[in-house]
């Protein structure tokens, strides 16, 4: 039995990575892209906001909506609140009108209701909202998703082509990334098993590793690696210096780690190691 599924941010790492596995492994994928934006699979359709009312015939009936689109990072024009929770909203509508049961939402690992940064905030926000819509659910806090091109690797490997990787304060506090074919897989899984329906599940890797040791194996010791204080690095977040963001520091000290055990029992599938990933792509 084919099953079709609807991809919002389908051009984006996660999207593009998904869409593909979904494509090669008998899914019918329909990817929702803004103009001017192409994927390497499917038809794709052009959506500025996700509330197009010519969108609702080319999707109806699909088996799941994939709403991958989000914001990491506030700017003057693309806020969170924007993005998190209004194209949520727009997403939830969309499948309604559409007789899309289920959606699947990739929120973040140490979101909760007790959330005071800005980003995690607006992701419970885009939780509650799901839960609450009355549509089939699942909704997985991802820690880092890694694999050729993800955004942290591409930071870094920004950082070792202008000579020297920044670590902010420590470098002690822990993360726990899943491999994009991973996060491929339980999605896969997420549309087609009713034990995934209404939960949410802390999308993680089977390793938890300190940003000093994943730092150390990216670069294979081959760069200089220079410590600042955090003090410094939000100094330099506030006035939009590279490497990073204000919301960026905040989720690496936040220390987050999640529940591998729960995930692997419920996907009952073979996690990659973050070093085998990184030995695969020929890093070190």
């Amino acid at each position: 039995m084919h099953r079709s599924v609807v991809i919002t941010g389908a051009n984006g790492f996660v999207g593009r990575n998904v869409g593909m596995f979904l494509s090669k492994n008998g899914f019918q994928t329909i990817p929702l892209v803004r103009k001017g934006k192409t994927v390497p699979f499917g038809k794709a359709i052009t959506s500025a906001t996700l509330s197009e009312s010519s969108l609702v015939s080319k999707i109806r009936n699909a088996d799941a909506l994939l709403h991958f689109i989000g914001q990491g990072r506030q700017t003057i024009d693309s806020d969170y609140e924007k993005v998190n929770v209004g194209l949520t909203r727009n997403a939830i509508s969309l499948c309604k009108k559409a007789k899309i049961k289920k959606i699947i939402y990739i929120s973040g690992l140490g979101v909760d209701k007790s959330s005071t940064l800005g980003y995690f905030i607006s992701k419970y926000k885009a939780e509650q909202e799901i839960i609450h819509s009355g549509l089939d659910y699942t909704i997985l806090r991802a820690s880092y998703m890694i694999g050729h091109d993800d955004p942290l690797s591409k930071n870094l490997q920004h950082q070792i082509k202008k000579g020297e990787i920044i670590i902010p304060g420590s470098g002690k506090y822990r993360f726990q990334p899943i491999f994009i074919g991973d996060v491929s897989e339980v999605i896969a899984k997420s549309v087609i098993e009713k034990k995934f329906s209404n939960k949410i599940i802390d999308l993680v890797g089977p390793q938890i590793v300190s940003y000093n040791a994943f730092v150390k194996k990216f670069s294979g010791g081959k760069v200089r690696i220079k410590k600042i204080s955090f003090e410094s690095a939000y100094h330099d977040a506030l006035h939009n210096k590279e490497p990073f963001g204000v919301d960026d520091l905040s989720i690496m000290v936040g220390n987050y780690v999640g529940n591998h055990k729960k995930l692997a029992g419920l996907a009952q599938m073979k996690f990659t190691r973050y070093d085998t990933v990184l030995e695969s792509r020929g890093l070190p």
